[in-house]
């Protein structure tokens, strides 16, 4: 008997999770890998938090379920910093916390679009959002970007398409790029989408991780718009799971009801120590600090062995590169560069099904010599490299 298996599962692969298992198996087989293909900080909370967490589980209390939108403590905590941050008043009822960032795009697209509607998204960008929607049934619409627009969507392509859109996703800083919307341009964006009945969805999850340009949020801008973000990036809290959306009047009920019925809560611990991450900005400034080091680094370094034609690094921690000069394709180069440097890297395909055999993601995320390393191996690597 052949038993019916749901389409919805056959989604691509997350390619980058492919290239830390090929890595981690050299690993284990004694090699020296740099890990430079996966987007998370390697360091961890601050030491404040860590003790606080540790006070809470040492006193014994229950460490229950939380509302579905989660702790009103961490909501206020949250409706707090995106007024200091941004200036925009945001009530607590409209911040709803999540298991991670993952969850809050399931149930934001399962709220805002129907089976069949059509959203656009930038390509090269993360491949969850075209993967998520495919298993929902909404089309995910590929707009190619590139340097002429700062790796960002324009309203003009938007207008351009025929049939047009129901949504749109952006990110800033985005993911491959690091690229970001200056915030006169996110605005024209926002107020185009809500004139115009695109639902915008607001990928925010490397704000605090930029360099020089302000990040804005597009709440600031649109009262339809839904903005999604995490602790994983800035806050250094990536195994937490725990990230957040700010929603619009119209979609807090329903979201509400899938999170009850899809995750029941956020975990909880994982709240307690959000609250208090709160309290050391300071120590996660001098993080980003770190990561602006390392940029400068690579990008320069990338350029002093030829490999000098980049995405605008606004923010994040990640330099897309074009290494079609190379001759060869970036799965090929990726697999190449692993076996035989030990630097792991994410392939241009992940991010860009269409034209991502031309380019490679580099993540500057860990230390300094990583990436100081990374750049002697290449030097070296890249004048035998043999297509």
């Amino acid at each position: 008997m052949v038993l019916k298996i749901s389409g919805r599962g056959q989604v691509p692969p997350f390619l980058v999770m492919d290239v830390l298992r090929a890595a981690s198996e050299r690993e284990i087989q004694g090699d020296h890998v740099l890990h430079m293909e996966i987007g998370q900080p390697s360091l961890g909370v601050p030491k404040g938090v860590a003790e606080a967490v540790a006070r809470e589980l040492e006193s014994g209390d229950p460490m229950g379920y939380t509302l579905a939108q989660g702790l009103p403590a961490l909501c206020r905590r949250i409706a707090a910093h995106t007024r200091k941050t941004y200036g925009v008043d945001v009530p607590m009822e409209h911040v709803f916390c999540t298991m991670g960032s993952s969850s809050a795009f399931l149930m934001a697209f399962l709220t805002a679009f129907a089976p069949g509607d059509r959203v656009g998204l930038a390509a090269p960008g993360y491949p969850a959002y075209r993967h998520i929607l495919k298993a929902v049934g909404v089309e995910a619409v590929l707009l190619p970007v590139g340097a002429d627009s700062r790796f960002q969507p324009t309203p003009e392509m938007i207008d351009s398409l025929r049939p047009g859109l129901d949504g749109l996703i952006v990110a800033s800083p985005s993911n491959p790029t690091g690229s970001m919307l200056p915030p006169e341009a996110l605005r024209e964006l926002a107020e185009y989408c809500h004139d115009n009945g695109i639902r915008l969805i607001s990928d925010e999850i490397y704000h605090g991780i930029t360099y020089g340009m302000t990040a804005a949020t597009a709440t600031a801008f649109s009262s339809s718009a839904v903005v999604i973000n995490s602790f994983s990036k800035y806050y250094c809290m990536t195994g937490w799971r725990l990230g957040w959306m700010v929603l619009p009047e119209d979609m807090i009920r329903a979201v509400e009801c899938l999170a009850q019925n899809l995750f029941i809560s956020p975990p909880t611990i994982s709240q307690i120590a959000a609250v208090r991450v709160f309290d050391h900005l300071d120590e996660l400034d001098a993080v980003v600090k770190g990561y602006a080091c390392n940029r400068d680094i690579l990008v320069h370094g990338l350029a002093d062995i030829g490999i000098d034609r980049v995405a605008p690094p606004d923010g994040a921690f990640y330099v897309y590169a074009d290494i079609s000069h190379l001759g060869l394709d970036s799965r090929e180069l990726c697999h190449r560069m692993l076996n035989e440097t030990g630097i792991a890297v994410a392939p241009g395909w992940d991010f860009d099904p269409v034209d991502g055999g031309r380019s490679v993601r580099f993540s500057y995320s860990g230390s300094t010599a990583t990436v100081v390393t990374a750049i002697e191996r290449l030097r070296d690597w890249l004048p035998r490299l043999r297509v």
